[in-house]
């Protein structure tokens, strides 16, 4: 299915090319971005908060939030009962937004990728909302996620259709023969925003790090 058409700051995010340009215009919108992913009906927040609540005990820590953006996701996991919390984002206005909530204990201004500065193994989850989308991260994000997840950890994630079709789907195919995962858990396609005309499906993924 072709990348539907969006417009406003969503519209000129998924066109972005460089990692630059996707941080600059997040840090625009970071003022306004909770009320109107609000007015679309976000759903990927909600999708992952419950997949990870399906599988990971509370209590299990530390927690990454990848692609944390205002911290939609990460101001529930602490009354999830999930303590430790660090966020990860692009944009460093939206981690200023996020930060406002008090939800983490640290806050990363860095890229999805490439290399990230965690030590193997060091997170006990990893979860990733509505980042494996047009104009964001592409599969070149995955591994490092894996490597810094534990193993019996799980990575819970968002992926859109194009992208899953594109690669994705073939990559965790991949990883899951090289027995560094395990597919726990695969929602089926549903749309993550339907105020919002033309969003493509995305589906939620757990992978169980091994």
């Amino acid at each position: 299915m072709a990348q539907g058409k969006h417009g406003g700051a969503l519209g000129a995010v998924y066109e972005a090319k460089r990692p630059e340009e996707i941080a600059e215009l997040y840090d625009g919108w970071s003022q306004t971005y909770d009320q109107e992913m609000a007015l679309a009906g976000y759903r990927h927040p909600s999708i992952c908060l419950a997949l990870l609540s399906r599988h990971l005990p509370r209590g299990s820590a530390p927690l990454l939030d990848a692609g944390a953006g205002t911290g939609l996701v990460g101001e529930w996991l602490g009354i999830m009962g999930y303590p430790h919390v660090e966020a990860l984002d692009i944009s460093q206005g939206m981690l200023a937004q996020a930060a406002k909530k008090g939800a983490y204990k640290a806050l990363h201004n860095l890229a999805l990728g490439g290399p990230l500065p965690f030590a193997d193994g060091e997170f006990a989850g990893v979860v990733s909302a509505g980042v494996f989308t047009s104009g964001h991260v592409g599969v070149e994000g995955i591994d490092e996620l894996i490597r810094v997840c534990r193993p019996g950890g799980v990575l819970v994630l968002t992926v859109k259709n194009t992208l899953w079709d594109g690669g994705f789907s073939a990559r965790i195919a991949e990883l899951e023969g090289e027995r560094l995962i395990a597919r726990a858990e695969e929602t089926e396609p549903y749309v993550s925003m339907p105020g919002e005309t033309g969003t493509v499906p995305s589906r939620g993924l757990v992978l169980r790090r091994l």
